[in-house]
């Protein structure tokens, strides 16, 4: 054993904090099996990805910077492998501390978001190929002949290639290189994609796009940290003037990552994409086949690719000279992560930008609560789109008091609202009518002995969908059989739905228009994306008359034809004890009616409302969106809530009811005292049961400069150990309080 081998401290991808040493082997035969003699370097640095062994089996790690804690090489494993081309650099591996630190994540379980297999890692292998090299064949078939024709030349090409080109099968392929008339050969891998074009297709602005995209183009160019809000209203060009700011960081040679909240919205983005800058971007998201995904993530660590466009998840890709992130539509909640690590990619990203020292751009029609302020209090920089482009007008927001104009019995739509669509069918133009509730009913229950279905996991009722016949649960995934009578009392035709979801809506309009094309958006009629974006796309076309949906219509799309857009149930969701509840009514209802007139002007959106004087309707109904943010932060204020306090939640939950809270009960006992800091429960959970796990919650509130991620851990490090199937999730700055 040589004296001088190094010891290093890696960190593996499992649930772990801290990192294991290793010794690097100085004789180590070579890097792969296979494919090359690639030796170990004298010395591994910090963010070399290798292979170690981990109890009985090998598993892929990163060098890490954290002292080694062993010096006796007697004790220690050998690294087994180095992949020599990719490494991660210094401030992404301080991001991955950061967000383990702030979340109180394992920093093990942060690193299992960022590295992929080995596949990620290996270079890519050379594509077999064919030449013309050799004489003709004696015999000289027609299939023959026309394998020569595309042949002449003496460029190479794939046996897939020359079989589709010439029309013939592999056989007469196969018979030619056997006869020597076609020799094997090798070309070296494709390009994963071609480098967008900054200056392609430059885009016409208006004064007020132009402005701003020429400040937002300096804050890149100035290559220093700075976040930005782009605040525009719907339809104002938000993303020709942030792609101005892409356009600089590929001028300067930087790589830029754009989120987007949805997998739905990324088609037409990308088409925009290619039309401004020449080529498609990368793709990340669940959609995609994981050699494509592996492809992508070994381009962005080597830098090859130069432009991401994907989900939150895309935030953990392995850049090596990152320039600009983009998040678009900044205020969603998809970019909160609600498993495992808890994060909010939306956050996550200013601090990216922060420690790296690039820009963010924060893109949103309807910012949140907490951008907004910081845009108010200087820290970020805010920069308005006051004004659609092409001189369309925003729509003509009109409440519809559903006490003074109530819809028929057994209906669910208001005089006025059905009036409306009628006109707008006259016109040719398309309708959109708005329900964030899935399914037919939310519930179900005998009206004989009063019988509600509710989920065997979970404390929620079953919500009926009547396309499927069946009673589902949103949360946990049951399903079973609408049954024919009353399970509890026996009673034939008792069983009544409650309250309207999409699918309801639908049955009373295809009632009400039968002759009409009425397309349903809603995620559990939609069978993966491909149906979506054709969906999408029929609706682009014209080819509806009145589209029925849920958020999945509210989020970034262009309908040219759209001109109404109704509200089923203005209220849903303002009742529900949620910190944000307001925040999120607003923004949904604010995006959905934004749908209405973006092309063709003069576009309407009617909310059916209970409760019309609310705060948050009146201010939509007004287009008052400064009366909004300031009647929130108003709220926010007097209550110390976020942005001006701090909130962590602790979920407990277990198998056994007593168990969750009498722990609860003991973590309460354990709280250091520390002036300002509140701890509230244990409490039930808004969702008691889930999954057949009974759940209570903790809330903490802090004040806004408080250090709550370390007094956490403090507080968590005083409790007592989990046992038995106890479990706990923490989050730190929450956005849900279900």
């Amino acid at each position: 054993m040589s004296s001088t081998s190094q010891i290093v401290s890696v960190l593996v991808p499992v649930y772990v904090d801290s990192c294991y040493s290793y010794r690097v082997p100085a004789d180590s035969p070579s890097l792969f099996d296979d494919d090359g003699a690639t030796r170990f370097a004298d010395r591994l640095v910090p963010g070399q990805v290798v292979r170690v062994p981990l109890g009985p089996r090998s598993v892929l790690g990163v060098v890490w910077d954290d002292p080694s804690e062993f010096s006796d090489e007697a004790r220690l494993k050998d690294v087994e492998a180095v992949y020599p081309d990719v490494r991660l650099s210094d401030d992404f591996r301080k991001f991955v501390d950061w967000i383990a630190q702030y979340t109180l994540a394992q920093r093990g379980m942060v690193l299992r978001m960022v590295l992929r297999g080995e596949e990620a890692l290996l270079p890519p292998r050379a594509v077999s190929a064919l030449r013309l090299t050799g004489a003709p064949p004696e015999r000289l078939t027609k299939a023959r002949e026309r394998v020569l024709e595309v042949m002449e030349g003496g460029l190479a090409e794939t046996k897939a290639a020359i079989a589709e080109r010439a029309g013939v099968s592999a056989s007469v392929i196969d018979g030619l290189v056997k006869g020597g008339t076609l020799s094997p050969c090798e070309l070296p891998p494709p390009a994963l994609m071609e480098a967008p074009q900054a200056d392609f297709a430059p885009p016409a602005l208006n004064a007020i796009q132009a402005a701003a995209a020429e400040e937002i183009r300096q804050i890149v160019a100035a290559r220093g940290f700075e976040t930005v809000l782009l605040d525009g209203v719907t339809g104002s060009g938000k993303t020709e003037v942030y792609f101005e700011a892409v356009a600089e960081a590929l001028r300067q040679e930087r790589q830029v990552l754009i989120l987007v909240p949805e997998i739905a919205l990324t088609d037409a983005f990308l088409t925009r994409f290619e039309s401004r800058f020449g080529v498609r971007p990368g793709e990340w998201h669940s959609g995609q086949a994981q050699r494509y995904k592996n492809l992508v993530w070994r381009g962005v660590a080597t830098g090859e690719v130069q432009v991401v466009v994907g989900a939150r998840s895309s935030l953990m890709l392995p850049f090596g000279n990152l320039g600009l992130i983009v998040v678009d539509e900044e205020h969603d909640g998809a970019y909160k992560q609600e498993d495992r690590v808890i994060y909010n990619a939306r956050d996550m990203s200013v601090v990216r930008g922060h420690l790296s020292g690039f820009p963010v751009i924060l893109a949103s029609a309807t910012p949140s609560v907490e951008s907004r302020n910081n845009a108010d209090q200087g820290r970020y920089r805010h920069i308005r789109l006051p004004s659609r482009y092409g001189g369309q007008s925003m729509p003509d927001i009109s409440l519809i008091d559903m006490r003074a104009n109530p819809p028929e019995k057994g209906s669910w739509l208001s005089p006025i609202l059905i009036d409306a669509v009628n006109e707008t069918i006259e016109a040719g133009q398309q309708s959109l009518l708005f329900l964030n509730r899935r399914g037919y009913a939310p519930l179900t229950l005998c009206r004989t002995c009063g019988h509600r279905f509710q989920c065997p996991n979970c404390s929620t009722w079953l919500v009926e969908h009547r396309f499927r016949k069946q009673l589902v649960c949103h949360h946990c995934g049951h399903s079973e059989p609408v049954p024919p009578t009353c399970p509890h009392c026996g009673d034939e035709h008792s069983l009544v739905a409650c309250g309207p979801g999409v699918e309801r809506i639908a049955e009373e309009a295809a009632s009400r228009w039968p002759d009409r094309r009425i397309v349903i958006l809603s995620s559990d009629l939609i069978h993966g994306v491909q149906q979506l974006r054709a969906e999408l796309e029929l609706i682009s076309s014209g080819q509806a008359d009145i589209v029925i949906g849920t958020q999945l219509v509210a989020k970034g799309h262009n309908f040219p034809a759209m001109t109404l857009v109704g509200v089923i149930d203005a209220d849903l969701g303002l009742a529900h004890g949620d910190l944000r509840a307001g925040e999120k009514v607003f923004q949904t209802l604010a995006q959905v009616t934004g749908r209405a007139g973006r092309m063709q002007g003069q576009g309407r959106g009617l909310l059916q409302s209970y409760v019309p004087d609310h705060p948050v309707i009146a201010a939509l109904a007004k287009g008052e969106r400064e009366e909004f943010y300031t009647y929130e932060l108003d709220q926010r204020r007097k209550a110390g809530m976020p942005p001006f306090g701090r909130l962590a939640a602790v979920i407990l939950s277990s198998e056994h009811r007593e168990a969750a809270l009498a722990y609860g009960r003991e973590m309460v006992r354990a709280v250091p005292h520390e002036e300002g800091v509140r701890v509230l429960g244990p409490a039930e959970a808004p969702i008691s049961v889930l999954r057949g796990r009974f759940r209570f919650r903790l809330l903490v509130t802090a004040p806004r400069a408080f250090p709550l991620s370390q007094w956490m851990r403090s507080w968590l490090a005083q409790s007592p150990k989990i046992a038995g199937s106890l479990r706990m999730q923490v989050d730190i700055d929450p956005v849900s309080f279900m």
